[in-house]
């Protein structure tokens, strides 16, 4: 059973998720890299990137995790952090961030596809470890575009909301 503040954290987390991939596309040819990737991989493009998104958010969850944020502080959390949990945390780490139900189907259907693919091994771990690096990369060109300061999830949501990606909703 999941509590308020957990199922709080997984929504905020999930905005990071569905915003990442918008902002990184400002630069059009990171979108085509990454769908030549994915199609490389075995991965088809809707699905990939919903992983990604879903990835995004599990990772985040597991660097509030570590860093004992509540979902009320999680504007301080660090993009570099969640990039370091991206690759730096196991499937089966990343997957104690899943709520136990979904307010939106897309990414309840992403989550159950992430489940099966950390439990699958094989071909599909090596997949999702090719994700993670597209995830960390993908924070990485966050994270140097807001040189010299170390963008937070706030600030990463405010560019959001600057660029017209995203939607002020409080605090994520």
């Amino acid at each position: 059973m999941t509590t308020p503040d957990r199922d709080l954290l997984w929504s905020r987390c999930a905005v990071l998720g569905r915003v990442l991939l918008p902002m990184v596309d400002q630069e059009a040819w990171r979108q085509a890299r990454r769908h030549d990737n994915l199609r490389a991989w075995g991965i088809g493009i809707t699905e990939g990137e919903r992983l990604i998104e879903v990835f995004t958010a599990l990772a985040a969850c597991a660097a509030a995790g570590d860093s004992a944020l509540s979902a009320g502080q999680l504007g301080t959390l660090s993009l570099r952090a969640v990039a370091d949990a991206a690759s730096g945390k196991s499937d089966i780490e990343l997957l104690v961030g899943l709520p136990d139900t979904f307010d939106d189907l897309r990414e309840e259907k992403a989550a159950a596809f992430f489940r099966l693919y950390s439990y699958q091994g094989g071909q599909a771990a090596r997949q999702l470890f090719q994700l993670s690096r597209e995830v960390r990369r993908a924070l990485l060109v966050i994270v140097d575009r807001s040189r010299p300061t170390s963008p937070t999830y706030a600030a990463f949501l405010q560019q959001a909301v600057l660029a017209g990606i995203h939607r002020e909703q409080g605090e994520g």
